[in-house]
């Protein structure tokens, strides 16, 4: 077992000081890196002031309408009112709960190896037996689609409150969505009055070179879901839509959904440093070309290809024997990779956006020689 004692930029370091690559953000969440000195500043400035009081709506916390105005300003028009969390799996099932209340519906429909989180409702939506069934019986009228396959959105009618989808499908091994597939699922939705849910837990924040991959595609959905990156590495989470849309939370009953901690003065502090430092910073529009130099530098015998859009990226190998024996092999070299829980024979490679290309090429050369 490592324990690390501090981080810094793109490292982790352990009691001894040896310095290790996050080349994972810690699951797509440390995306402007360990202890970005804007985020630290943000913390304990609003620490100083104050940490906690009631969220329910009483009393305007400051933190939370600064990061709201942030946001505000830069998602479309119809992405306005922010319900702000505790995490990604939260948002997740403030979505179900909004789009069962607007819609008046029951029905949700979710992608075959999608991952939404791991509390009931979200684990509802997860399609793989070996995860879920344990936990049977889950929440009931929960149907499934495949993903890029236009013939399964027939499960989509006028009895469905809500399409929970990933723009890019994390678990099954960073796998984009298709713009047919995408511009197909928006128009079934449209006709049959159901609500688009776009996960974007794991895309958003710039991961993609975009601040939400919905952006790749010019399709935008009736509600979108951000945490991880978020938050500048505190937690967060939010579900996001239109004004109209979330007032179906605001009666009968009054309080259609609380949360004692969620929009928390700290996190929505830190969330509000971390947006302004990737937004004011050139970090989004560096990606493309650091996502092409993973790609060119990771040749070699046992990597069958690399799937993803920018700096998430899925690299393919013959067996989980051999990522067992790469990640291993990688930690003592002093990188930190993962893999997939629906792909486990692909590393995971989700750096800090502010991986430099010099320390790309370092951390490349580590992964091929693990990989010899």
């Amino acid at each position: 077992m490592y324990e690390f004692v501090r981080g810094e930029g793109i490292y982790l370091y352990d009691k001894k000081n040896k310095p290790y690559v996050d080349l994972i953000s810690g699951i797509a969440v440390n995306s402007i890196g360990h202890k970005n000195k804007q985020v630290t500043k943000a913390i304990k400035k609003q620490v100083d002031k104050y940490s906690h009081q009631m969220v329910y709506g009483e009393y305007i916390v400051g933190p939370q309408v600064k990061l709201a105005k942030r946001l505000a300003k830069l998602l479309p028009d119809n992405l306005q009112s922010f319900y702000f969390l505790n995490s990604g799996s939260e948002a997740v099932e403030g979505a179900m709960k909004l789009a069962k209340k607007h819609t008046g519906r029951s029905k949700i429909v979710a992608m075959r190896n999608a991952y939404h989180g791991s509390t009931s409702g979200a684990l509802s939506m997860m399609s793989d037996e070996y995860y879920a069934g344990p936990f049977k019986p889950l929440l009931p009228n929960v149907h499934f689609a495949e993903f890029n396959q236009l013939e399964t959105l027939n499960v989509i009618d006028k009895n469905t409150a809500a399409v929970f989808i990933e723009p890019i499908q994390a678990e099954k091994g960073y796998i984009p969505a298709s713009q047919i597939f995408l511009n197909a699922l928006r128009k079934k939705c449209d006709d049959t009055g159901t609500l688009l849910v776009f996960d974007e837990i794991q895309t958003g924040v710039g991961r993609t070179g975009k601040l939400y991959a919905f952006e790749h595609y010019n399709v935008v959905p009736d509600i979108l879901l951000s945490a991880k990156a978020l938050g500048g590495g505190m937690p967060i989470g939010v579900f996001i839509s239109s004004k109209e849309i979330m007032d179906s939370l605001s009666d009968n009953p009054i309080l259609g959904h609380i949360t004692t901690f969620g929009g928390h003065a700290v996190s929505c502090a830190a969330g509000n440093a971390a947006i302004k430092f990737i937004t004011k910073s050139n970090l989004m529009q560096l990606v493309p070309a650091k996502e092409a130099l993973f790609r060119e530098l990771l040749v070699h015998p046992k990597i069958k290809g690399i799937s993803g859009i920018g700096l998430m990226l899925a690299v393919q190998l013959d067996s989980f024997a051999e990522v067992e024996r790469t990640m291993k092999r990688c930690i003592e070299r002093g990188v930190i990779i993962d893999w997939f829980l629906y792909n486990m024979e692909c590393l995971r490679i989700s750096p800090p956006l502010i991986m430099t290309e010099e320390q790309i090429r370092e951390v490349c050369t580590t992964v091929l020689e693990a990989l010899d």
